[in-house]
């Protein structure tokens, strides 16, 4: 990536702006477009086929920049086959400051390019056809015969070329403009009447990037898939209770007990005898089991097979907790024609009625946004809402919009119940292939119409062509059967933390692990030197919990007998405690919010069986807070038990913290903590030569963690009132010749070089705040405006102005 040549490439051809952030392509997307440069050059069509969800909307952004910078005399006209699609694309465009034209015909596009600009279009491929001709090869001779005048070099991106019901459109095209080079764009394999269509229409691949090669890149997830048989009839309470406990065997009994709260309004759900009610049922039990579920942090889409069935489902769901946050996105919109012919009797009501009447309830109270109906308006929300905010909205129901496109939403569980083939399908499980976040592992696939058979067709549909095309990943989309893959990653997951912990020293007790992870308490650099091996303990473990939840309630059926299940609960529970010891020991400052977001609920969910966790104000507080908060007693409380038991673990453990404290704020005031440095590295060594007594080491260093939290000591004047005073006055130097480099420590004793130096720095405080411009950091101008007026205050010594000035860039106050 660094070659002198490449890099220069990539900064003038491959850096394009999408809404604001910068991208630049991954290694795939670079090599298509270079591989479609050499293609353009020699005026040469052919198919760029990237594998769903791997970028393919910035391939063809940056090959249309290059084009267009690069020969003069280039058009570029971008063909969709949906109108969603066609403004997609449009915005896609807008978005990296690309000027498009959208046309609205096929006779406008030609119009447009028998013209010198806009040099950029797009349009709907289906513009091009004749919905009143019979005989179609007569009508493209006769097309061939007289084909339209073009200015300038046509290029045509055709995205989503594969489509079958494009193909006589696609040649249509190809007879209109002979001499434009054709460009198509898929991600879908290709059947093989398709392969006939794309191969007239555009030509060989000309690049190809696979499935696995997207997976084992992780640029998209694996696909783990899982057939679901539903009983019709559950019948007694025995059963359902049964069935209940089943659902729910990997849950501790707290968790289990948040459900039964809602089984009140489940269970006249589950007594109806109806499959759709089972399933409805089926899929807000995953919710309160399935870790990425359960944390709220992912959503599911729900595809029926009928506007009839989506609406049935949605009015079931409508019972249980789901209401308000799900929500039907289908093609209907509902008209009172459709129902004013229907034929009915007393008490009943037909489907057409029923989808119209549902519809009504649904659109209730929504306000029509400028240029949209009530029901684009309603959709549009809940999309909105799905993919921001999916605690708040937890399940779309589809039949076939929202399921292929490139900005369709990414969910992370697709519930299947309808009978679906072919490209359909396998864009379909796509959907929940997309990248979001650690905790999501996999795109997850419960199928409830026993599709697997027809998955395996629409997956081994590549051409042999494609499979062998380039040699290397076999292009199969090899869906993963849960069990098989779940017991895989729990055994993956405990060796990995085995491995990890291997070379701890023996007796590997508290005291070795914190070692191990912090390093010497003595070496002031080791703490960070070990923040990375302490990194990746977290995140193990994060992962085994992940790894774990996602099995529990199957661990026999995955293949572990009563004996591995008790071993496996043993290690997670010894891994987890110590994550914590190391967590507490270090005083950790990683910042792992983002790949911990789910921990919490699958600890309450999973894991902690003995009592609810008690919500206290000190859960999230660090122990140096602690000591400075409730004192050092108390603090020590809150160690975990194993330490406390240790009194070396527990002196290293506050030393840890401390020095991780002293690191984090250096910056800040470097002279006062540089001085709680050096105290601390005497008490360390006062302990080790056994000149004090473990109680007084407690003393001493509740003491010292007292004064390195409050960030100034008892002899700091009074009249310091804020943090930055106090850290000018601690980095302020002596008037007289010192050494280079040297600090001069605070005097206790407030004599008349103290009170000097006070009032200097309280005179450098009261400048700074008045001549400060607004949103000063970081412009090179106005730092200097206040470094202009440090320099008088100091003597005339520019370097002691630098010096100051990174102490106070440092302070929030200024």
């Amino acid at each position: 990536m660094c070659g002198k040549e490449r890099l220069i490439e990539l900064l003038h051809d491959f850096v394009l702006f999408d809404g604001g952030v910068k991208k630049v392509p991954r290694v795939h997307q670079y090599f298509g477009i270079k591989a479609a440069q050499e293609h353009v050059r020699r005026k040469q069509g052919g198919v760029i086929w990237h594998t769903q969800g791997s970028g393919k909307s910035i391939v063809m952004v940056l090959l249309a920049k290059w084009i267009l910078e690069n020969n003069s005399e280039a058009r570029v006209a971008v063909i969709t086959d949906r109108d969603e699609l066609d403004k997609q694309i449009e915005r896609v465009f807008h978005d990296t400051g690309e000027t498009i034209r959208r046309v609205r015909s096929g006779r406008e596009l030609l119009q447009q390019l028998g013209q010198a600009s806009p040099r950029l279009l797009c349009s709907l491929v289906h513009k091009f056809g004749r919905r009143d001709v019979d005989d179609f090869e007569a009508f493209q001779k006769d097309l061939s015969g007289q084909p339209s005048a073009t200015v300038g070099q046509v290029f045509v991106f055709v995205d989503e070329c594969h489509r079958t019901q494009s193909g006589k459109l696609h040649r249509t095209m190809k007879a209109m403009m002979p001499h434009a080079v054709f460009v198509g764009f898929t991600g879908t394999p290709l059947l093989k009447q398709d392969k006939q269509t794309s191969r007239e229409v555009f030509g060989g691949y000309i690049h190809t990037y696979k499935f696995g090669e997207a997976v084992a890149d992780k640029v998209v997830l694996d696909l783990v898939y899982e057939a679901r048989d539903i009983e019709q009839r559950l019948g007694s309470t025995d059963r359902i209770d049964a069935w209940f406990e089943a659902k729910t065997r990997g849950l501790n009994d707290w968790q289990k007990s948040e459900l039964r709260q809602q089984w009140g309004t489940m269970q006249n759900v589950l007594s109806a005898r109806g499959r759709m009610a089972r399933i409805v049922a089926d899929i807000v039990f995953d919710f309160g089991t399935k870790p990425r579920l359960v944390s709220e942090r992912g959503n599911a889409i729900l595809v029926a097979s009928s506007i009839y069935e989506a609406c049935k489902y949605f009015t079931l769901f409508q019972k249980t907790p789901f209401k308000g946050k799900c929500a039907v996105v289908t093609s209907y919109v509902p008209e009172a024609g459709d129902v004013t012919k229907e034929e009915i009797g007393a008490n009943t009501e037909t489907d057409k009625q029923f989808v119209f009447n549902t519809y009504q309830e649904l659109l209730a109270g929504v306000v029509a946004r400028t240029r949209m109906t009530q029901t684009e308006t309603y959709e549009e929300d809940a999309k909105a809402l799905f993919l921001s905010q999916p605690a708040n909205m937890k399940l779309l129901i589809v039949v076939q919009k929202l399921l292929t496109g490139f900005d369709a939403p990414s969910c992370s569980y697709l519930y299947l119940d309808q009978s679906m083939q072919d490209h359909g399908l396998f864009q379909a499980i796509c959907r929940t292939n997309r990248l979001d976040g650690d905790d999501k592992d996999f795109g997850r696939i419960v199928d409830y119409k026993n599709l697997f058979q027809k998955l395996e067709n629409a997956i081994a549909v590549y051409s042999a062509e494609l499979d062998r095309s380039d040699g290397g990943e076999d292009p199969q989309v090899l869906l993963q059967d849960r069990l098989k893959k779940g017991r895989e990653n729990l055994d993956h997951a405990l060796e990995a933390l085995d491995l990890l912990c291997e070379p701890v020293a023996a007796p590997k007790g508290e005291l070795e692990h914190i070692r191990y992870f912090c390093g010497n308490v003595e070496s002031p650099d080791d703490l960070k030197l070990h923040e990375p091996q302490r990194a990746t303990l977290y995140k193990a473990v994060v992962g085994l919990v992940r790894a774990y939840a996602n099995l529990a309630d199957d661990l026999e059926a995955a293949g572990y007998d009563a004996a591995d299940v008790a071993r496996i609960k043993q290690r997670l529970r010894e891994y987890l405690d110590l994550r914590e010891i190391v967590r507490r020991a270090s005083g950790e400052t990683l910042d792992l919010k983002a790949y911990e977001a789910d921990m919490r609920h699958l600890l309450d969910a999973f894991i902690e069986a003995d009592e609810p966790r008690k919500v206290s104000e000190f859960d999230d507080v660090g122990l140096m807070e602690l000591i400075a908060r409730t004192g050092l007693e108390r603090a020590l409380q809150s160690l975990p038990a194993r330490v406390r038991k240790n009194q070396a673990a527990v002196a290293e453990t506050i030393a840890n913290n401390v020095r991780s404290k002293i690191i984090k704020e250096h910056l800040s005031d470097p002279a006062y903590f540089d001085r709680m440095s050096r105290l601390l590295q005497e008490i360390i060594e006062d302990l080790r030569a056994r000149r004090i007594d473990y109680q007084r080491y407690l003393q001493r260093i509740g003491e010292l963690a007292r004064q390195v939290q409050e960030g100034h000591d008892r002899g700091t004047p009074d009249r310091l009132r804020t943090p930055g005073q106090r850290a000018i006055f601690n980095n302020l130097r002596h008037e007289e010749p010192r050494s280079a480099g040297e600090i001069m420590e605070p005097v206790a004793d407030f004599g008349p070089e103290a009170t000097a130096r006070v009032g200097l720095a309280l005179t450098i405080d009261e400048t700074i705040r008045r001549v400060r411009p607004d949103d000063w950091r970081g412009h090179q101008a106005r730092e200097n405006t206040i470094k202009q007026a440090l320099l008088p205050l100091l003597g005339g010594d520019a370097e002691a102005v630098e010096r100051l000035f990174k102490v106070i860039k440092q302070q929030a106050e200024y």
